[in-house]
């Protein structure tokens, strides 16, 4: 039995590659639009690329200071898309979708810790 597919499925080829670009591009200028958590971690993604570059650490080290900051990005972008598919089911009150949505939100916050933790260990190991 074949499986169905969406109509939505991009084909293959270089028009995909074109067309994820393009979906990419949308996903984060709506993130930048409408997500005030998306905007703050933004700017300390942008203040924190700037500090790592002029800190007297290896380059992998700015690589990784570097790196911890894109995936908290990287986490509220998944939370915000969970939320928007539970709002979109319904936006009615329900434990159920509040779990999804305080699970979303549990992910980013390990994230941020993930990210203090690893910025307090290279600058303590440099600095302190």
């Amino acid at each position: 039995m074949e499986e169905p597919v969406s109509e939505f499925k991009s084909k293959s080829g270089f028009r995909r590659i074109v067309n994820a670009s393009n979906y990419s591009i949308q996903g984060l200028m709506t993130a930048w639009r409408i997500e005030h958590a998306f905007r703050q971690e933004v700017l300390v993604f942008v203040l924190g690329v700037i500090f790592a570059f002029v800190l007297p650490v290896s380059g992998f080290q700015k690589l990784v200071l570097i790196g911890v900051l894109l995936l908290v990005l990287i986490v509220e972008l998944i939370n915000s898309a969970f939320e928007a598919v539970v709002d979109r089911i319904s936006l009615e009150r329900h434990p159920l979708s509040k779990n999804a949505k305080d699970f979303g939100s549990a992910a980013v916050g390990l994230t941020v810790v993930l990210a203090a933790i690893t910025w307090a260990t290279i600058l303590y190991n440099r600095f302190g």
